[in-house]
């Protein structure tokens, strides 16, 4: 039979080329073509090259990269075939035991991915180096993905493995610290014979150690060290340094960026939707850079994008590309919504695609750093004295917990429907159960024995957490039926069962943010106490700014007994509720438009210095000395101390440093009138 095809001989001779291929030619060839975005090439290439050559002693290696090549196409059957053939000729290859878990999860087989990790577990307890490392990798799997399943206590478990395994692996004991702090397990660092508390402190995220302890130069020396790990340094050859466009007083628009994982349906987007939609379009152009998880019928979402000049999802870019894109825009001024915190990208900024960068919003504390020049907060939260804690320059605005004034909220429900009895004394925390400390839940023992009949409404964890709870009050000598579980419910229904309560109760070290603003909206009074850090005073700040000064504290004792007080006289607090309704409208809380004309002046503040070249260089001396004086003292782990002690530890500490080996001096506490002090047997 004659036939004109020509492509079949082209084919078998394609075929004949790639199947008497080396393994370094094949894999030259194949990662070639991956590299040129040609996958589905290559994945042809691995697939002609195994076909014929089922004896090679290195199969395994070209299934493992057949595998990675089809999981990027996003063909996780094949990919998952092609490890599960790689694990019949090796059997203990770790690669393709943890990938091979990826894929499980990606393909939405949670338990199959956990399985498939344990069984390389149990597989490598005595093993080389190099299979430890997988061991390692295979255990925070595990962790992450339990713990994403709500398996706290599963989760736990083999995240401890992975630190007693590697205890200089700081991933798994960060994450190992936050579970323990949602859970309320106190004491929240248990050291053990290989791991020690130094070692854990390490490991704590910057978030984490603002729930643990109130230090905030410990806070700003781990931000620094935490950056140093996380960031790095990463290649800037051939990435120009953004220069300062004149536009002082030219009358053209100065253009902001807001970076955030948040910009959605969220604490973070609640609070800065109004505000986006409140800055004035002739004097600032907003440009919103999201780098969150895909947000569908996001209403929060939708707000913002009205109000942005531009809107980017770079979510699915690499750090250098949106680094690359914001310079592209000429963005002014880069505004840093994330921080330390989940889905942050701090690296985008490490290239410093704008010529100001700024902290502002979603972080509570300094975020220690070369790159982050301001730090926008108020004076509340930073008094000028406490500026020594923050490596950016402090510019102030009237309160830092912006709002949404068109918040929906339900109708208020009644007590019965809100699962709380009519009568009784309400105290209520709506803080999230990683900010209960130890310390704060023996303060609310202290305060619901000494009120018979109230009750403490929180809320809810999961069931073992509730149930730790429970047990701790009737330690404490309070009946755990005191203590109320508040079920998770849409915000709008939140925000209005807010209101049938009496009294919030503020935690420390880590206070209420946006919780506070929602209970004070719906005429919730809030107790709190200011500590020194960042987050330990910013529920001062929301107090102070929704008008009405008499639940603001001074120490956990005055504390407790005005919380004792109010429930003991209804009157008082009537008189608080009331001045707390009075002030509503005209609070500071509440004026969101003078918020954004401060925001505004701010930027523009920030423009004219940077175009004087004036913009401040952070200061990070001595920062590593400040991070071995705040772990020795986070040890000892002291819930509250006033100022003038707290820093005279510190000064002691650096004294005794630099006798050892002498410090330069910073603009903190080592400054030089110190050192002289010191000289002369001062300090």
């Amino acid at each position: 039979m004659t036939t004109n095809d020509t492509s079949a001989p082209t084919s078998a001779s394609r075929i004949a080329g790639i199947q008497g291929l080396s393994l370094a030619d094949l894999l030259k060839l194949a990662e070639g073509r991956s590299a040129a975005g040609q996958g589905a090439d290559a994945a042809e290439i691995y697939k002609i090259w195994i076909a014929f050559n089922e004896g090679h002693p290195f199969l395994h290696l070209v299934y493992f990269n057949y595998s990675v090549t089809l999981r990027q196409l996003g063909d996780i059957a094949g990919s998952i075939h092609a490890l599960h053939a790689c694990l019949k000729l090796d059997p203990q290859f770790g690669p393709a035991h943890v990938n091979l878990g990826r894929a499980f999860e990606d393909a939405g087989a949670a338990a199959q991915a956990i399985r498939q990790w344990q069984r390389f577990v149990e597989m490598t307890a005595d093993s080389t180096a190099d299979r430890l490392a997988h061991r390692l990798m295979a255990l925070q799997h595990i962790g992450r993905v339990m713990e994403n399943a709500g398996l706290l206590d599963e989760a736990e478990t083999a995240l401890w493995q992975a630190i007693e395994l590697r205890p200089d692996k700081t991933e798994a004991g960060q994450h190992w610290s936050a579970l323990r702090q949602r859970q309320c397990k106190w004491p929240i660092l248990v050291s053990s014979d290989h791991v020690s508390t130094r070692q854990l402190l390490d490991a704590m995220s910057p978030l984490a150690l603002a729930c643990y302890s109130d230090d905030p130069l410990f806070q700003l020396a781990k931000a620094y060290r935490y950056n140093k790990s996380f960031v790095g340094r990463p290649d800037v050859s051939g990435f120009a340094r953004s220069s300062p466009r004149r536009k002082s007083g030219t009358g053209q628009r100065l253009r902001v960026g807001y970076v955030s994982s948040d910009l959605r349906d969220h604490a973070v987007g609640f609070a800065l939707r109004e505000v986006l939609e409140l800055h004035d379009k002739e004097s600032v152009e907003i440009y919103a850079y999201y780098c969150g998880e895909p947000a569908g019928n996001d209403a929060t979402q939708a707000r913002m994008k009205a109000a942005a000049d531009c809107w980017r999802d770079i979510a699915a870019v690499s750090d250098m590309e949106a680094a690359r894109q914001i310079a592209a825009d000429e963005i002014d001024i880069l505004v840093d919504v994330n921080g330390y915190t989940r889905s942050a990208r701090t690296r985008i900024f490490a290239y410093r695609p704008a010529p100001v960068i700024v902290n502002f919003c979603g972080y509570p504390g300094s975020m220690g750093s070369p790159f982050h020049q301001y730090m926008i907060t108020d004076d509340h939260i930073v008094p000028p004295e406490n500026e020594i804690y923050y490596s950016e320059k402090v510019l102030r605005i009237a309160c830092s917990q912006p709002l949404d004034r068109r918040r929906v909220i339900a109708e208020k429900p009644s007590r019965a429907n809100a699962g709380l009895p009519e009568e009784a004394f309400v105290f209520a925390c709506f803080n999230g159960m990683q900010k209960v400390t130890e310390g704060v839940f023996a303060y609310w023992m202290r305060i619901l024995a000494a009120t018979p009949g109230s009750v403490l409404w929180l809320l809810s964890g999961d069931d073992s957490t509730d149930q730790r709870l429970r047990k701790a009050a009737e330690s404490a000598g309070v009946a755990s039926e005191r203590l109320i579980f508040a079920p998770k419910v849409p915000n709008a229904k939140h925000l209005a069962r807010i209101a049938v309560a009496d009294l919030f109760l503020d935690t420390f070290p880590y206070g209420a943010h946006s919780t506070a603003a929602d209970a004070l909206t719906v005429g919730l009074p809030v107790l709190t106490f200011p500590g020194k850090s960042f987050a330990a005073r910013f529920c001062h700040s929301i107090v102070a700014a929704a008008g009405v000064q008499e639940t603001i504290c001074a120490d956990p004792e005055h504390y407790v007994e005005t919380a004792i007080a109010l429930a003991k006289d209804r009157g008082r607090l009537a008189g608080i509720r009331q001045a707390l309704a009075a002030a509503r409208e005209t609070s500071v809380l509440r004026d969101i438009p003078a918020l954004a004309r401060r925001l505004e002046e701010l930027f523009w503040q920030m423009q004219e210095e940077c175009e004087r070249g004036e913009t401040p260089v952070p200061d990070l001396r001595n920062l590593d000395i400040y991070y071995e004086i705040g772990s020795e003292l986070a040890q000892e782990n002291a819930v509250f101390c006033e100022d003038a002690v707290y820093r005279r530890r510190y000064i002691e500490k650096l004294a005794e440093w630099h006798d050892f080996s002498p410090l330069q001096h910073d603009s903190r506490l080592w400054t030089e009138a110190i050192e002289r002090s010191h000289s002369r047997g001062q300090v």
